[in-house]
């Protein structure tokens, strides 16, 4: 496909698509077209969306189209696409920022560790080993407030998401569903099958940003203890 797509969504929002399939490339055109959006909002701008493949932006028509002057989406797509050359031209690559996730993976925290580790054939240990190995960038932040969903695990740990959801996922718990990994930042439903637990907060209103993560991040999972666990937490708390 080209390097880019425009489609219209509705008439206050315009879908720019920088492929079909989900990998790094087509993230970094996301992450470089994103950035410079947030750095050059034009007139009218509302928001934007960043997703796995695409950038969707929302806009005023009527500031758009200068006041019903002009069509509003033939001149969102003309900004659009000038917008998108000069992103690209002007992208120096900066290093990702790399995030560290304590987790514990011991009893309650993981109930779903046994059943990864015999899915897979391997053993409870060596999931942990293989999950910690691993660098996990951070797609996109969707689902809930602050939830990562994170690209880069192992295939030897995938294992289908779980045929009856749960009703209640606590905050900070770490999951599997299919080939991706990501972290409950609050309580929730949810269906992915949970190996352990972060003391850390992911999401927090009060906070600027409210999320721990951002799109385009780079995650690293570090073994601690259950003691490990309860100190984090209580030190956070005091914070």
């Amino acid at each position: 496909m080209r390097l880019f797509q425009l489609y219209p969504l509705g008439d206050t929002a315009v879908t720019v698509q920088f492929g079909d399939c989900i990998d790094e490339d087509t993230h970094a055109k996301v992450r470089t077209f994103s950035a410079y959006l947030e750095r050059h909002p034009f007139p009218g701008f509302v928001e934007q969306v960043p997703a796995f493949t695409t950038v969707t932006i929302y806009y005023d028509p009527w500031v758009v189209s200068e006041k019903g002057l002009y069509n509003p989406y033939t001149r969102i797509t003309e900004q659009l696409q000038h917008m998108l050359k000069v992103a690209k031209e002007s992208h120096k690559g900066s290093k990702p920022h790399v995030v560290e996730i304590p987790v514990c993976y011991d009893g309650a925290f993981g109930p779903d560790l046994e059943y990864v580790a015999r899915h897979n054939k391997l053993t409870p240990q060596e999931v942990i080993a293989s999950h910690t190995r691993g660098k996990y960038l951070v797609y996109m932040i969707g689902f809930a407030p602050g939830f990562p969903y994170l690209g880069g695990l192992s295939k030897k740990l995938a294992t289908p998401r779980k045929q009856n959801p749960r009703p209640r996922i606590p905050a900070g718990s770490v999951g599997i569903a299919g080939n991706q990994t990501g972290i409950y930042p609050i309580e929730t439903p949810g269906g992915w099958q949970l190996i352990g637990r972060t003391p850390l907060q992911l999401f927090d209103p009060e906070r600027n940003p409210p999320s721990l993560l951002q799109a385009g991040d780079l995650v690293r999972f570090v073994a601690i203890s259950e003691k490990e666990y309860w100190q984090r937490k209580e030190q956070q708390h005091e914070s």
